[in-house]
């Protein structure tokens, strides 16, 4: 079976790496260009294969010399920030990985606007602004992840989501270069989604929150990391694979579907929690979508629910039956 969401990554076209990593290394990023670098060990999964060429720009005008050079050539470019909802190909990826670098891990707060840099982390992100007495952040205490993403998949949990707080994202499109500041409303959040493209970098946003209390917020981070410890397993994984049907929980039907504990090769379903897939250390990204692909089979066969993953695939190639 095949996952047809949008979100997969696959080779269009033959690419000179050799000729395009020339002209990128000519334009002399503060990291330079790297070659056939790791991308497991960028995901919470930390397994997969390499990326031809990575780029970590280390400011905006790194980002925006980048987008000369992508809008000439015709290369896939993954944007990648802490890799919390990534599934990358034992095969890699030929094209190029950007990750922000640390000048974009930023926090800036004016009373109740709060500016981010999009590589800063969602849990020291509410947990700075709980601190300085603000509200309505604490739940992304519980996403794993940088605010570029969430603001890409429309990060959620316990009641709220990004949609809820953000006024505004920057971004920059790798494929026409054009750089803009798109409003919460152009951006079409929706339950984990958005309109931004598969080429697209969120580079910052700026939230709107509340004043509150910071006692009353720091109880509530503590309830919130205490319900994940409880409920959620850690270890290598990338959250929740799937997206809750309407009116359902993936996790519920894929326990009824009897595939809590099912286990192919190096991957398997959490034992705590059944929409978690766990994979070995030194596991392969190939299991876990047999896993997946498994997962969605039985719950499809016994419910006739389609399940649609969250998982970002990236670099396989073909239908994965």
């Amino acid at each position: 079976m095949r996952f047809d969401t949008g979100w997969r990554f696959e080779l269009t076209a033959a690419i000179d790496i050799a000729d395009l990593a020339r002209r990128l290394e000519k334009l002399e990023f503060a990291q330079g260009v790297r070659h056939q670098y790791p991308l497991g060990a960028l995901t919470t999964y930390r397994v997969g294969g390499a990326a031809a060429l990575f780029v970590s720009p280390a400011n905006q005008e790194e980002v925006l010399r980048l987008a000369e050079v992508t809008v000439l050539v015709d290369v896939p470019v993954l944007l990648v920030g802490m890799g919390s909802n990534l599934l990358v190909s034992d095969s890699g990826f030929e094209g190029i990985v950007v990750q922000l670098g640390p000048a974009f891990e930023s926090i800036r707060i004016e009373g109740h606007k709060v500016l981010l840099g999009a590589a800063t982390s969602m849990p020291v992100v509410a947990r700075r602004t709980a601190a300085e007495g603000l509200t309505g952040f604490e739940w992304a205490v519980g996403v794993p992840g940088s605010v570029g993403g969430a603001v890409r998949m429309n990060a959620g949990g316990h009641g709220s989501d990004m949609a809820s707080v953000l006024k505004s994202a920057s971004c920059v499109d790798m494929r026409t270069g054009l750089a803009l500041v798109r409003t919460v409303d152009e951006l079409n959040l929706g339950y984990r989604s958005s309109s931004v493209g598969v080429s697209e970098a969120v580079l910052g946003v700026e939230l709107i929150l509340e004043a509150g209390s910071a006692v009353e917020s720091d109880r509530l981070l503590a309830e919130i990391v205490r319900w994940r410890r409880e409920n959620q397993p850690g270890g290598q994984n990338a959250g929740s694979v799937f997206v809750n049907p309407p009116g359902d929980s993936a996790g519920r039907l894929i326990d009824l579907a009897g595939a809590r504990g099912l286990r192919i090769g190096t991957a398997q379903v959490s034992e705590k929690h059944a929409n978690f897939i766990q994979a070995d250390i030194g596991g392969s990204a190939e299991d876990v979508c047999r896993v997946m692909n498994e997962v969605r089979e039985r719950v499809g066969g016994a419910f006739g629910v389609d399940l649609v993953p969250e998982t970002v695939l990236v670099g396989f190639t073909g239908g994965l039956d």
